[in-house]
C-alpha cells in the first residue's frame, strides 16, 4: 500500500536532516550514495550513527572538492537530466530547484535564468535535494504532510552578508506555511530543506491519520541543550478517514450591520472559497445583539477571506486561531428518478443524502415541491442499493 510520510519539523527541517531522516528509516544508503556518485559532481556521501539528546538518528555527511563558485539552474538541470535516477525523483529534483530558483530570483529582483545559486547550488545541496528525492522513491511515499516549521532565530552568516533569520530566500519559499521560533538563535530551516518541504508537501499541520510503520531520525549538525535537534519523519498507511487537516477559524463580532448584507457577505466569502461560514445570534457588551460570523477555511486562502470580511462587514477587527478538521470519507452516487437524475452524498459510514441543489433544479424545472423531490431521491437510492 502506498505510503504517507509526515515531516515532524520541530527542530526545523534541512536537506541533510531530511536525508539522514528518511534513511533511518529504511531507505537504502547503498543505492542513495550511488546516485549521487552518478550526478559527477565532485561529491561522496556517509551515513554515520549519532546521537541527539539520547535520541538515536542518522547523521548524512557530504563531502564535496573543489567547486565552482555558483551554478545557473540550467546547470543543475543538465546535472539532474543526465544521472539514470528514478523519473519521479528526477522530476521532484527539478522541481525542487525551480521553486529555489523562483525564491531567489524574486529575492534579487532577476530573472530566474539569471540566479547564480550560490549556497543552493553547491554540490552538497545538489547531493541533499537528489538524496531526499530518490529516499522518498526508495521508500514508496505517495503522499507528503509536515508540521509546522520551527525556522529558528538570530542570524545566519550568508554570501550576501549577515541576514535575520529565516534568511530572505527561505522566509519567501515558506510564504502560506505556519512556522514558528523555538529553541536556540540559529537558523534551524534552510532554503535547502524549505524548498522541498513546499514543493512536494500536500499540507502542512497535524498529524493526518494513518495506522504508523515506522519512524526515522535525521541528526543535524548541533547537539543542542533544549531539544533534540533531528528531524523526525513517520511513514504510515493513510487511515480511512478523507480529510483531516489543519484549517483557520475567522471570527468577527458584528452588531451594526445591515443581515442582508450580512447575507451578501456570506455568499462572497463561499465564492472566495471559504469550507464553511455561519452566524450565529450573539449578545455583546451592554447588552447588544449582535452576530458572531465564523468563517472555515484552508491556511492559504485566510488573508484573503479577512480581506473580504473587512470590505463587506462593518467589524474592525477579527480572530483568528487553527484548528483541526477531519471529515469522514464520502463519494457520490447517481439516481434517476421521475424529474430527473439526482446525486446522492454517501459517507463511509453508510449514511447518505441527496444534493440539495439537484432537488432545488428539479423542483424549479418541474414545479413539484422540493420536499417531495428529495423523497423520491432517497427512495430511489434506498432502491438502488438493495
Amino acid at each position: 500500500m502506498p505510503l504517507t510520510c509526515y515531516l515532524d519539523a520541530f527542530s526545523g527541517i534541512s536537506g541533510d536532516m531530511l536525508v539522514g531522516a528518511l534513511a533511518d528509516a529504511g531507505a537504502d544508503q547503498n543505492d542513495i550514495a550511488n546516485a549521487i556518485a552518478a550526478l559527477e559532481i565532485g561529491a561522496t556521501v556517509s551515513f554515520e550513527k549519532v546521537k541527539r539528546r539520547g535520541i538515536g538518528a542518522t547523521k548524512f555527511h557530504v563531502a564535496v572538492g573543489e567547486q565552482k563558485a555558483h551554478r545557473h539552474l540550467s546547470h543543475i538541470v543538465k546535472i539532474i537530466e543526465k544521472a539514470s535516477l528514478p523519473a519521479r525523483a528526477a522530476q521532484n529534483a527539478l522541481a525542487v530547484f525551480r521553486r529555489l530558483g523562483e525564491s531567489e530570483a524574486l529575492v534579487h529582483q532577476v530573472p530566474i535564468e539569471k540566479v547564480h545559486f550560490h549556497e543552493v547550488g553547491a554540490a552538497d545541496s545538489i547531493a541533499d535535494i537528489v538524496g531526499a528525492c530518490l529516499a522518498f522513491e526508495l521508500l514508496g511515499v505517495e503522499t507528503i504532510a509536515c508540521s509546522p516549521v520551527n525556522v529558528g532565530s538570530g542570524t545566519v552568516k550568508t554570501e550576501h552578508g549577515i541576514l535575520p533569520v529565516p534568511a530572505p530566500a527561505t522566509a519567501n519559499l515558506l510564504i502560506g506555511v505556519p512556522i514558528y521560533a523555538r529553541g536556540p538563535e540559529l537558523e534551524l530551516t534552510t532554503p535547502t530543506g524549505a524548498a522541498v518541504a513546499v514543493t512536494l508537501a500536500k499540507s502542512f499541520g497535524v498529524l493526518p491519520p494513518m495506522t504508523v510503520l515506522r519512524t526515522g531520525f535525521g541528526a543535524g549538525g548541533y547537539d543542542f541543550a533544549e531539544h533534540a535537534n533531528v528531524l523526525r519523519i513517520i511513514l504510515g498507511e493513510t487511515a480511512k478517514v478523507a480529510e483531516a487537516l489543519t484549517v483557520a477559524v475567522i471570527e468577527a463580532n458584528i452588531d451594526d450591520l445591515n443581515p442582508q448584507v450580512l447575507a451578501y457577505a456570506m455568499e462572497r466569502l463561499m465564492e472566495a472559497g471559504a469550507l464553511d461560514v455561519s452566524l450565529s445570534p450573539i449578545v455583546m457588551k451592554k447588552g447588544r445583539a449582535g452576530s458572531l460570523l465564523r468563517v472555515v477555511a484552508e491556511p492559504q486562502d485566510r488573508e484573503t477571506l479577512a480581506q473580504i470580511i473587512f470590505a463587506e462587514t462593518s467589524t474592525l477587527g477579527m480572530r483568528i486561531h487553527m484548528a483541526e478538521r477531519r471529515v469522514q470519507s464520502r463519494s457520490f452516487v447517481e439516481v434517476e428518478t421521475a424529474h430527473g437524475k439526482v446525486r446522492i452524498k454517501v459517507a463511509g459510514d453508510g449514511s447518505y443524502a441527496p444534493e440539495f441543489e439537484d432537488c432545488r433544479s428539479l423542483a424549479q424545472a418541474s414545479g413539484v415541491a422540493l420536499k417531495q423531490i428529495i423523497a423520491e431521491a432517497n427512495f430511489a437510492y434506498m432502491k438502488q442499493s438493495q
